[in-house]
């Protein structure tokens, strides 16, 4: 039986039915996934509870697993715990802890692992507890913002560069690396505007972890970087998903934005784990070559 995708917008995004992700995959199933995820960005499965283990057997079909270090509590493994439960204890975090002024960075737009070398090609949360209120995640179409723009402005993006640096989107809601945290993640240098090669589609790389344009003074280069995310998360165009539990979610960290939203951290459990999915090969296209001839120069 063939899957059935149902869009959410007009812009982004389908719901999933006609499959059990739990059940394994095979080659004519997942061809279909990849090419729903170029088409649609964020894909939503219903009702396909994961445990670790299968988690990352689904998640390998993808490409190469991203391992987490740093601050995430699941530092060291492939998963980036969104949570407020303590890993090793399962009780609540209390609000005030550091853990917890870490994880509400992710209350910010943002492609997941933007600030690092490799760029990511998707991203896959599943919910094993949530809240009863609060707790969505809410996504933007980046494609969709680019396809909005004017020829001309087009004209002026595409050869641009932005550099990305988890120092600064942290900071921007007032968490501070540690020095030897902080060595973890230099900045580094992505496209502004990204080329899906499969479809020929263009969108744009911004968000928290955006945090100036190469060659460009630093206060023209936020000042077109926040206009560009002001545009692109109006209210109008965001989709909220409400989380259930056994819920899973892919979604294209070269096309959207996400964030999470508020809950009440101090009184509901809640627990999401991630996988995000490297996309080394696109190191080898022409315009990873110049950038890295560029910072070289």
């Amino acid at each position: 039986m063939s899957l059935c995708f149902e869009p959410i917008r007009p812009e982004f995004g389908a719901r999933v039915s006609e499959v059990n992700l739990n059940l394994g995959m095979s080659e004519p199933v997942f061809a279909e996934l990849r090419r729903a995820l170029d088409q649609y960005s964020v894909l939503v499965f219903a009702d396909q509870p994961m445990d670790d283990e299968k988690q990352i057997a689904f998640s390998r079909w993808w490409g190469p697993l991203e391992p987490t270090k740093g601050v995430n509590p699941a530092n060291g493994t492939f998963f980036a715990r969104q949570s407020n439960l303590d890993i090793a204890t399962s009780t609540i975090i209390p609000p005030s802890d550091r853990r917890m002024d870490y994880q509400r960075g992710n209350y910010q737009w943002h492609a997941d692992s933007t600030f690092k070398p490799v760029p990511s090609l998707c991203s896959i949360l599943t919910a094993r507890e949530v809240p009863a209120a609060g707790g969505n995640t809410e996504f933007v179409s980046t494609r969709a913002a680019y396809e909005a723009l004017t020829a001309d402005e087009r004209r002026e993006l595409d050869p641009l560069t932005v550099v990305h640096d988890f120092s600064v989107s942290r900071a921007r809601v007032g968490f501070k690396f540690t020095p030897e945290e902080a060595a973890l993640h230099p900045p580094v240098w992505h496209p502004l505007v990204q080329t899906n090669p499969v479809t020929g589609r263009r969108s744009l790389l911004i968000g928290a972890h955006a945090a100036s344009i190469v060659d460009w003074p630093a206060e023209k280069g936020a000042a077109l970087l926040a206009d560009l995310l002001e545009k692109a998360t109006r209210p109008a165009l965001i989709y909220s998903h409400h989380w259930q539990v056994g819920d899973v979610v892919i979604w294209d960290n070269r096309s959207v934005l996400h964030r999470a939203t508020a809950y009440d951290a101090g009184r509901h459990r809640r627990l999401m784990q991630r996988t995000t999915i490297g996309n080394p090969a696109v190191l080898e296209t022409l315009v990873y070559r110049q950038i890295a001839a560029h910072r070289s120069a």
